[in-house]
């Protein structure tokens, strides 16, 4: 090992008359004829390993972290099958143990949801630009599928807000509904298609890290964004506007509400914003008293039935009112022949499949893992990312679009008392019901409710608490999202998603390529050494400078680190003890506690480091590396420049040791 052999020891090489201490994959080593006031321990070298151990330990760090397959270690044949069958389906897991007293709760849970799914359906589907019955289809199949495979016992699955926003608003820029329906349908279930593969792809590639690029920060002001724009579009239906405008963004909606004056219609406007208050009412209800959930999950389909009814026997004095109109009855066609896989519009079918199966994936998850937590059980991300891709791919086949799990009616299931997914059979169930014998009901139906509707759900999606909370903690994280917020206001949907990542993605790009860096001092009495600008009672240990880095060091951040860093850090400490004279800058200590990796640029930035340093008569030490770290630095040979005093297991000993070493120098 070189001259520095004295100071690095091999894992393998400790013998039997000396005390050993280890600590994870490190070990140390104390040396005997120390005094026992102040040990030196010896920096270890981690545990000897193949590179192809080293491969598979890291790639089951990343792919594999919560070790799924544990629970098949040491079981016979059929037991793996059986556990097997529990893993790819999770219904096989609770079904055995189902009880009458369970259907009792997910049953009044499931049909609690439908009051709620079926006029949320209808009205999701207008915001996609799609026929009113797509919703109701979308609500029927995917429930089904995810009952089988999804993981999570209170997400209630069908349309949302936002994915149908974004679908409408991509597809609507390529082909509108009004000039070629068919077109647009076929694009529409090819999106899902490709969202679909896209979800169950991440979750059994176990790719679900790239999701994490959303941040909460960027999803609480692109969401805050949608619901603004979702609710000034809704101004058609709540004023009765017939030619209005299909572009997303604030300053061409409000121009065309106030261009199109002459066709506001006062009967609509009475009926439509007094329904809307009676819904934003019974939502506040909720919301104070949570045990009459109940109030608000009702409100949607009761208001449905009283504006339709309304609507109905008015019909010869209100003729004025735009209504849904004819939906046909019957199950789910199939639309597999409708697959759009090549033609020049397939890139937008594929792209707005992308962007929708991301946006729902992370909803999805979000509002399971939620739900988990409050009943104290696990939801397998991966496992919900296959479970709503293959919903979304069944439902391409079957006249459904993008649908993913809802935060309003999860929230309702939960309260409702849900115990499994059973909840979202009796949700299919009832939908299948209406779908069969109750579509004429409809026909009367108002679209100024399904206007209101939308304005009700999407208006909890603006989130002031979360933004005046990232403002307190991360102004970064509060520009993310303001930046999301103004982007999807005044650009684009898309475009303003984009923004958002591309803020989060700087973020984290700038955390990487300018790490924090500090100088250390002495809590008096203790061998511990903290920030000097945190701790005020910490004080410099005099001739020497401790610095500290908190990231890893490697190609984006060794030249900041050199240069920008240490370098300046050295020249402000001469200059001060030049002003103060004080005792002489002699030996830079560099602590390595947060350093969790290296590569070959940051052990090339340690090596210029010391020969700069060396060249200003000043020692160079190392203090404490991390396990991957100081094998790098070992296998570069870069210890044997650094002598017998160059490298240390902690700071305090560092110190401790070459002032000693200094004092009996004559």
């Amino acid at each position: 090992m070189g001259v520095n052999s004295n100071r690095v020891e091999d894992f393998s090489s400790l013998e039997m008359g000396v005390r050993v201490s280890l600590e994870s994959s490190e070990a140390v080593m104390v040396v005997a004829t120390m005094p026992p006031q102040m040990e030196i321990h010896r920096v270890c070298l981690p545990p000897n390993k193949t590179t192809f151990q080293k491969l598979k330990h890291r790639l089951s760090e990343i792919f594999f972290p919560d070790d799924p397959l544990h629970g098949f270690k040491n079981q016979s044949s059929y037991r793996k099958l059986i556990l097997g069958l529990q893993f790819f389906f999770p219904i096989f897991h609770w079904a055995p143990t189902y009880s009458l007293a369970l259907l009792r709760s997910d049953v009044i849970s499931g049909l609690t949801i439908a009051s709620l799914a079926i006029p949320q359906g209808i009205s999701y589907a207008k915001l996609a630009n799609l026929p009113p019955i797509i919703g109701l289809y979308s609500s029927f199949v995917p429930p089904l599928i995810y009952s089988i495979l999804g993981s999570s016992r209170h997400l209630a699955v069908g349309p949302v807000s936002i994915a149908s926003l974004v679908m409408g608003t991509m597809l609507n820029n390529v082909v509108s509904y009004s000039e070629d329906p068919v077109l647009y349908l076929k694009l529409a279930f090819t999106a899902t298609f490709f969202a679909g593969l896209f979800q169950a792809s991440l979750g059994l590639l176990r790719l679900g890290f790239i999701i994490d690029f959303l941040s909460k920060a960027t999803l609480v002001g692109f969401m805050a964004g949608a619901a603004v724009i979702v609710s000034l579009q809704q101004l058609k239906g709540l004023l009765g506007i017939v030619h209005f405008t299909s572009k997303m963004q604030i300053i061409p909606v409000l121009t065309s509400v106030f261009q199109q004056r002459h066709e506001w219609s006062w009967q609509t406007i009475v009926m439509g914003f007094s329904f809307l208050a009676f819904l934003l009412i019974t939502r506040q209800i909720s919301l104070r008293r949570p045990k009459l959930f109940w109030v608000s999950a009702a409100a949607p389909l009761t208001s449905v039935i009283l504006s339709t009814l309304l609507v109905f026997f008015l019909k010869s004095k209100v003729q004025g009112v735009s209504i849904i109109g004819n939906l046909p009855k019957g199950l789910n066609p199939p639309s597999s022949n409708m697959l759009y896989f090549h033609g020049s519009y397939l890139a937008v079918a594929i792209k707005t499949g992308i962007v929708t199966g991301i946006l729902s994936l992370t909803e999805g998850i979000a509002v399971g893992r939620t739900f988990a937590a409050l009943r104290n059980y696990q939801v397998d991300g991966n496992k919900e990312m296959m479970a709503i891709g293959f919903m979304n791919m069944a439902g391409s086949c079957s006249s459904c679009y993008v649908t993913t799990g809802s935060f309003s009616r999860s929230a309702v299931n939960y309260n409702a008392g849900a115990q499994t997914a059973v909840s979202n059979i009796i949700l299919a169930s009832t939908v299948l019901v209406t779908l069969l014998f109750l579509m004429p009901l409809f026909h009367y139906t108002p679209n100024f409710i399904l206007a209101a509707i939308i304005i009700t759900a999407v208006i909890g999606l603006i989130d002031y608490e979360a933004v005046y909370k990232l403002w307190k903690v991360d102004k970064l994280d509060c520009f993310a999202c303001l930046c999301s917020f103004f982007g999807v206001l005044f650009i684009s949907v898309p475009l303003g998603l984009a923004i958002a990542v591309g803020v989060s993605v700087f973020k984290v790009l700038l955390h990487v390529t300018r790490p924090n860096t500090m100088v250390l001092g002495n809590l008096p009495g203790t061998q511990i050494y903290q920030n000097l600008s945190r701790y005020r009672e910490a004080m410099k240990v005099p001739s020497f400078l401790i610095l500290a880095v908190e990231s890893p060091i490697y190609f984006a951040n060794s030249t900041y680190i050199q240069e920008r860093q240490t370098l300046r850090w050295v020249r402000e400490e001469e200059e001060q003890i030049q002003a103060n004279n004080g005792n002489a800058l002699k030996c830079v200590i560099l602590d390595m506690t947060a350093v969790t990796a290296i590569d070959t640029s940051g052990i090339d930035t340690i090596c210029e480091l010391r020969k700069m340093l060396e060249k200003r008569s000043l020692q160079f030490v190392l203090a404490n590396p991390a396990g991957n770290v100081m094998e790098k630095l070992h296998q570069s040979k870069i210890l044997d420049s650094f002598g017998m005093n160059g490298l240390y297991l902690t700071v305090g000993e560092a110190v401790a040791d070459i002032s000693s070493l200094w004092k009996a120098r004559p």
